[in-house]
């Protein structure tokens, strides 16, 4: 890396570029004690991207904390579980239960309303390379309108955990309690705070997804690819010109009107 100081600006930033982050404490000296402004720039730019990493580890090593005091404790397994669509106007209400390695610790998870489409499909993807178990609980629109929305919710759930062949020791969920054997603790925020529950969150997020994509593809009036059911402006509209579809969920527009 010392005779970069012998190429152009161009080249310097394709070796740059190309560098992974662990060799930038080697490289960022060497560019900093060029005379060139744009070469000390990109020395600049890497002790950013440095501390920006340092600071995401540290944030998912405090998601972790949580989870790590209790494997300290004993616990072998811990379910993470997290809801989707509870409060869109169609669709189902979809749920995750995850059970991660416990040495998973893949960076950016977070709540995945926080994150944008691409990354959640990259993450849950990772997500997917280090489960030891998961399951996807599903509870439709006639379901909702039947039971009420928490209690499709903790219905889907309780479904998700009965499906694992991998039973945990120990839930984690996002502020809600469900029917089950497993000793649970509730966390408000958890997809946010707890690593595990924000996996779920992952999961359960790009499933629901895909699923409206689908429903898209045979009510593509009501914006479904993007909207995924909320009650946007343009769905809203498209209720009023269309009428309701089969997975609309009539306890949600009876006050609107529909």
């Amino acid at each position: 890396m010392k005779e970069i100081q012998n190429k152009t600006i161009k080249a310097i930033k394709e070796v740059v570029d190309a560098l992974h982050i662990n060799a930038y404490p080697e490289i960022i000296p060497i560019l900093r004690r060029d005379p060139r402004i744009a070469v000390r720039k990109m020395a600049e730019g890497l002790e950013k991207k440095m501390v920006v990493l340092f600071n995401e580890k540290e944030r998912i090593q405090k998601m972790k904390a949580l989870e790590k005091g209790y494997y300290q404790s004993g616990i072998k397994l811990i379910g993470g579980i997290d809801e989707v669509g509870r409060g869109p106007l169609a669709g189902p209400v979809v749920t995750c239960v995850v059970v991660l390695k416990p040495d998973s610790q893949i960076l950016y998870v977070n709540d995945s309303k926080k994150l944008s489409k691409k990354t959640r499909e990259t993450l849950c993807q990772q997500l997917l390379n280090e489960v030891l178990d998961y399951e996807i609980g599903i509870v439709d629109n006639e379901t909702i309108d039947s039971i009420n929305i928490l209690n499709a919710t903790k219905k889907a759930m309780t479904d998700s955990v009965k499906a694992l062949a991998t039973q945990p020791d120990l839930l984690l969920l996002d502020a809600i309690h469900i029917d089950t054997h497993i000793p649970q603790k509730s966390i408000i925020h958890g997809d946010a705070i707890c690593y595990c529950i924000g996996a779920a969150s992952i999961i359960a997020k790009v499933y629901r997804d895909n699923m409206m994509q689908i429903y898209h593809e045979e009510y593509p009036e009501y914006g479904f690819d993007h909207n995924m059911g909320y009650g946007t402006a343009g769905h809203i509209e498209a209720i009023r010109k269309h009428g309701l579809t089969p997975i609309h969920r009539r306890s949600f527009v009876r006050n609107m009107g529909f």
